[in-house]
């Protein structure tokens, strides 16, 4: 698949196999574990195209193959989760003895396995600033092997200098691995801008139904060897229905993106008018300390953002989540609902301070009009409960 054709045309039509399947749009799912050879030399020279489930089916395939020209790199695979997708990335760089540079504002679980799972397997582990550019050179020591990045950051929306950043890492030997969920290819090229690993949360909106949890990791040239050998060496596979789901979300995916994107600016924007409402953290608003980097590095911005309210009771909070009507109260994002829920920041570089309650909201594909005047009213009831 040639790598001008546009976002929307590679979501249509990457990774489809209609010629191997009877003419069939989609890929049949194939819940298959035994693949039969049709002789024993086949069977011993390895030629067959699928040879056991776990290393892959034709379900399988056409999302790899699809993620992979979305991304344009160089290989992709898939896993059962957005953290497992996470997890065998980091391996494929890091290994005992290294030191692997992460930023502070990553993704919660990212922290724990970090601080856990690599800890104990020899890796040391250092959180960065999320505001750090160039300077991250000051961090970097002999060993490090890698610098994670994540933009913009988890639940409080920094913007990353990934260029300055890879720069940097690229000029020590060490690679770069960004978490690249909020926008997804379509609306941030990883490579383009120095990126060795590209690693997203399939969960979020390419499933973007709320009925899957996948995750995927795709490499440059460089770094595809290293991240094919964990993903076959930890047995790391993804189950052919949920492949089948997350291709179908895959082809909508850009479609989606932009009616995200047009909704949760409009209530950015309203928000940042409400007296309760202390700031907005979202990139590709114009007075937000990183939209000069959004502006530069990004084709656009998904549905996920952050309020910083004033100070209130926590009862006050209460009685404003619990009365929505048009939001669900609940974890993860990246689906058709509007979701909105209090977040809880971890950090050890660098102090998050927030004036009031930080709430972080998903705008899904209702209208915003109706979303605003859920909100309006549960406005009303924080300030009659205060």
């Amino acid at each position: 698949m040639s790598g001008y054709l546009k976002h929307e045309t590679l979501a249509v039509q990457a990774g489809r196999m209609s010629e191997e399947h009877f003419g069939a749009v989609n890929t049949p799912v194939y819940r298959a574990s035994t693949m039969l050879c049709r002789d024993l030399s086949t069977l011993e020279a390895g030629h067959a195209p699928y040879v056991y489930g776990r290393l892959g089916t034709p379900s399988s395939r056409s999302l790899q193959e699809a993620i992979m020209a979305l991304e344009q790199g160089a290989a992709t695979v898939v896993c059962p989760s957005g953290l497992n997708a996470i997890a065998t990335a980091i391996m494929a760089v890091c290994g005992a003895g290294d030191h692997f540079l992460v930023v502070d504002s990553c993704y919660g679980p990212t922290r724990n396995f970090c601080d856990k799972a690599l800890k104990r397997a020899g890796v040391e582990t250092t959180y960065y600033d999320p505001l750090t550019g160039t300077d991250i050179e000051r961090l970097i020591r002999p060993n490090t092997k890698a610098v994670y990045c994540e933009s913009p950051g988890s639940l409080t929306f920094e913007m990353q200098d990934i260029p300055a950043i890879a720069a940097v890492a690229h000029a020590h030997g060490a690679s770069v691995l960004l978490d690249n969920t909020w926008a997804t290819p379509v609306l941030f090229h990883a490579f383009a801008h120095g990126v060795d690993i590209s690693i997203q949360s399939i969960t979020k909106y390419i499933g973007g139904h709320s009925d899957l949890v996948m995750g995927c990791a795709t490499a440059n040239a460089a770094h595809k060897d290293r991240l094919e050998e964990v993903h076959f060496l930890t047995g790391a596979c993804a189950g052919a229905d949920d492949c089948f789901l997350a291709l179908r979300g895959l082809r909508t995916l850009s479609v989606r993106l932009r009616r995200h994107e047009k909704t949760a600016l409009e209530l950015s924007r309203w928000l940042n008018t409400r007296p309760e409402v202390e700031r907005i953290l979202h990139p590709a608003l114009e007075d937000d300390p990183g939209h000069a980097i959004w502006r530069r590095d990004f084709n656009g911005s998904s549905g996920l953002f952050g309020v910083v309210l004033k100070p209130i009771p926590h009862a006050a909070l209460a009685a404003f989540i619990d009365g929505l009507s048009h939001f669900g109260l609940g974890y993860s994002w990246g689906g058709f609902e509007s979701l909105i829920v209090p977040a809880h920041i971890v950090r050890t570089a660098q102090p998050f301070a927030a004036e009031g309650p930080l709430v972080r909201i998903h705008a899904g594909l209702e209208d915003a009009d109706d979303l605003i005047a859920d909100l309006e009213v549960g406005f009303g009831r924080m300030n009659e409960a205060q």
